[in-house]
């Protein structure tokens, strides 16, 4: 599109839309999903990475692996000890099996019983070579994991990087396919917090989760196994607090969930509110609200504490409860191991294992515990963004679209209607013909349809029924990129980005040379304000626009209009904001532009339309009368009143139309 971006609020006279005033935005209401279809729609999102996540759960399982079984060749370790200072205290000379009788013969049953429970050489102490062998494969085995678990850590971040890459870029997408009406229902601030703070909550979620939720779901199963070999007994009691660690969790996980669900909606209204306070800061203080919005800014940041706090409590019981569940666990287990390897039925180096294990064991419940914030956190915030992602777009370019015509500009609207809601038709069987070269003048009161009318042209909105053609061709059969390749638009709200003047310019056509740009400034007199600017042309206008005058800022958007040279041209109160030398320029400025081409011009002064070829007078979505300035003066109608209200004075029964 050539021109101007397009005005994202239904015009038609600005008094329509459901935001209403700078403060009276609120956020749509939002239908909240289970925790559980939200999850598994964000593990979707990793498809692209099979191969990565493959070689993540690999190296997971080797690292876990090697990890896992650590304690138990340590312990090995501990039998050694123990056994050579067992063994240095009997009586050398005889064998395991007679000092062992010999202590029962004495009375020392318990004793017997643990001596017989061990590998031991009467007289002999600690074997030093076995036990170096046993420190070093314990070494090497700690090493390899910490190794492979990096190199699952830089994998891991790969992948979970170009997810978050790939989800930014359909939020993207998915904000150029949606139709002017969401923007009209969703505060700037709600959709910037969804396409920022939401996204960069569901990165950090699943670089933080991933990892160790795998992590901790493979050590659960190798500890297990490993406990299940040494004792059944000991891994029975181990189990009891998987049971209730899960209870615990699943309870405060189902009164947090919808906490952080709000805590997120809070933070979206915030930043709408501040978003709309800031951008409208000069109004706010002009008419004395500073109080009202700050008092705006208060009720929802205490919203916003509420739902934060309590989600951050709720979910932060989770972790000291699981960990009392497991310390009481880790008492049973060393109490038993203790009366174990006094009756000879573990070895001191397996109940050093199974403590181990036992710690290991409800680590990862404490992990996953200690995360549930964060994973909360994150997964409500996937639904705010599934939520966009699932919002209605616009209907779909055709198929087999039409070829576009590049001569003429004839436009017939064939009983057209339209309406922004069920409930309130806006325009109800229009029809109307522009001739190619023509200018076409709208006029009449705020709200009466005449921007909608543009809108219709420009398809930001589609027809509720009939039909609108461009030299006979359907607008409905062309691709909006191609119908709007073909249009020029300049705005009443002029809008610049952050860049030079002439990059401002040259948006209009990408790859314009600089003759080409110089001589759209000079046509439209953009170049004699500029020349007296010190950077001139490699002036940098901010985001706002805010070092130009209304006026300026004006005029290069006609100028850009200029240089991209459509055949169809419209023109929404491009002199409603400009001193009247000013508009004396930009009047010639538009009559250039509007040479040879079909234009459209909507304006509230009607002292800017009186050369149109065809002047529209619109009421209630209908056009009241037609013709030219002279003829529609003498039919004495609404156009009379009109004209005479600005030119002569006002009505004597009614107030002037704005």
């Amino acid at each position: 599109m050539s021109g101007q971006a397009p005005v994202r609020r239904p015009a038609g006279g600005g008094g329509f839309g459901p935001r209403g005033g700078m403060m009276g935005s609120t956020m749509p209401a939002e239908k909240s999903l289970t925790f559980w279809p939200s999850a598994k729609r964000l593990v979707r999102r990793l498809r692209p990475e099979r191969i990565g996540v493959t070689a993540v759960i690999l190296m997971t399982v080797v690292g876990v692996s090697l990890n896992v079984v650590g304690p138990k060749i340590l312990g090995n370790a501990t039998n050694l000890i123990f056994e050579g200072f067992v063994g240095k205290q009997l009586p050398a000379g005889l064998t395991q099996e007679q000092v062992v009788a010999g202590l029962r013969a004495d009375g020392q049953n318990q004793l017997a019983d643990l001596v017989s429970g061990m590998s031991v050489v009467p007289g002999q102490g600690v074997d030093f070579d076995a036990l170096g062998r046993v420190l070093l494969l314990v070494l090497a085995l700690y090493v390899m994991s910490s190794i492979i678990m990096w190199l699952q850590a830089f994998v891991l971040n790969g992948l979970v990087q170009r997810t978050a890459m790939r989800l930014r870029r359909d939020v993207e997408d998915k904000l150029h396919r949606l139709p002017l009406s969401y923007f009209d229902k969703v505060p700037r601030g709600e959709l910037l917090s969804r396409v920022t703070n939401d996204v960069d909550n569901i990165q950090q979620t699943m670089q933080q989760t991933f990892s160790q939720l795998l992590t901790s779901l493979l050590t659960l199963v190798g500890v297990l196994g490993m406990m299940l070999w040494i004792s059944p007994l000991l891994a029975l009691v181990a189990l009891v607090s998987v049971p209730l660690s899960v209870i615990v969790t699943a309870m405060v996980a189902k009164r947090s969930q919808p906490l952080f669900i709000a805590q997120w909606g809070e933070t979206g209204k915030l930043n709408g509110h501040i978003e709309e306070a800031y951008s409208g800061h000069t109004l706010v203080t002009v008419y004395g609200h500073q109080k009202a919005s700050e008092d705006v800014f208060e009720e929802r940041n205490d919203k916003l504490f509420e739902a934060s706090s309590g989600a951050q409590f709720l979910s932060g019981l989770i972790m000291p409860v699981i960990m009392f569940i497991g310390n009481l666990n880790y008492v049973f287990i060393a109490v038993i191991g203790g009366l174990k390897v006094a009756s000879g039925s573990m070895s001191l180096g397996d109940v050093q294992a199974f403590i181990q294990y036992s710690r290991q064991f409800t680590q990862p419940l404490t992990t996953v515990a200690s995360m549930s914030n964060l994973l909360q956190s994150g997964v409500a915030s996937a639904e705010r963004v599934f939520e966009l992602l699932d919002a209605e777009e616009q209907l779909p370019d055709p198929v087999a679209p039409n070829a576009s015509p590049r001569t003429g500009g004839r436009v017939e609207f064939h009983d057209v209607s339209f309406s922004y809601t069920d409930d309130a038709p806006l325009i109800e069987n229009l029809s109307l013909v522009a001739e190619p070269g023509h200018s076409v003048a709208i006029v009449g009161p705020t709200g009466a349809g005449k921007t909608t009318l543009v809108n219709l042209i420009m398809r930001f909105y589609e027809v509720r029924a009939g039909r609108i053609t461009l030299d006979g061709v359907d607008i409905a059969t062309l691709t909006r990129d191609d119908l709007r390749s073909q249009i020029g638009m300049v705005l009443q709200d002029t809008w610049l980005f952050g860049g030079t003047i002439r990059d401002n310019i040259a948006y209009g056509k990408p790859g314009a040379s600089e003759d080409e740009i110089l001589a759209a400034a000079r046509a439209t007199y953009v170049d004699r304000f500029v020349r007296v600017l010190p950077d001139g042309y490699d002036t940098v206008i901010d985001e706002e626009g805010d070092n130009l005058s209304a006026g300026e800022k004006q005029l290069i958007t006609i100028a850009r209009a200029f240089l991209a040279d459509p055949s169809l041209l419209i023109l929404d109160e491009a002199t409603s904001s400009v001193d009247t030398r000013t508009e004396v320029l930009v009047q010639r400025a538009t009559t250039k532009l509007r040479s040879d081409r079909t234009s459209f011009v909507i304006a509230h002064r009607l002292s800017t339309i009186r050369d149109a070829d065809l002047i529209l007078v619109m009421e209630n979505g209908r056009i009241v009368e037609q013709g030219s300035h002279e003829r529609l003066l003498a039919a004495r109608g609404a156009y009379h009143g009109l004209y005479h209200a600005q030119f002569v004075g006002a009505l004597d029964d009614e107030p002037a139309p704005a």
